[in-house]
């Protein structure tokens, strides 16, 4: 993290001692001088018009969209920017996919399990008596049973 923002601000109040303050946080004045004077290069302003394409592209995915698809549809729009410069500059920003869901098979079928139908599918009205067919454990294929 820069010390050198905290120090401007210091210098903008104009009652902070430049000098002063670059004691304090153990750093040369001429080492602040450079870093306020200093003038973005094409290659950040480049990387900055860039991230904010990229920030527009991971907004519209609504957060979804890692750097292979930013990058996808980079060059879907006509940029060429490669992928390890996309990556870069969404890690910069603190932009992070969403990762799918890794799915799970929980139950395995059992081919040669077979329902037995005691009621012989007579579920409609009138078919049976009131209170004469009841629904109990399927867990051990005692599934229907008869009360009398």
């Amino acid at each position: 993290m820069s010390v050198f923002p905290f120090i401007e601000a210091e210098k903008a109040e104009q009652v902070g001692n430049v000098a002063k303050a670059c004691e304090l946080l153990e750093v040369s004045r001429s080492a602040f001088y450079d870093w306020s004077h200093h003038v973005p290069s094409r290659r950040q302003l480049e990387d900055a018009a860039l991230g904010e394409r990229i920030q527009a592209i991971y907004d519209g995915s609504r957060g979804t969209y890692g750097w292979p698809r930013v990058h996808r549809a980079l060059r879907h729009d006509g940029v060429h920017a490669s992928r390890k410069r996309v990556a870069r500059i969404m890690r910069q920003k603190g932009l992070v996919g969403r990762c799918r869901r890794r799915w799970t098979k929980t139950t395995i079928p059992d081919p040669d399990a077979a329902a037995v139908d005691l009621l012989k599918r007579a579920f409609g009205p009138g078919t049976v008596e009131l209170n004469r067919t009841w629904v109990g454990d399927i867990e051990r294929h005692e599934a229907l049973s008869t009360v009398r």
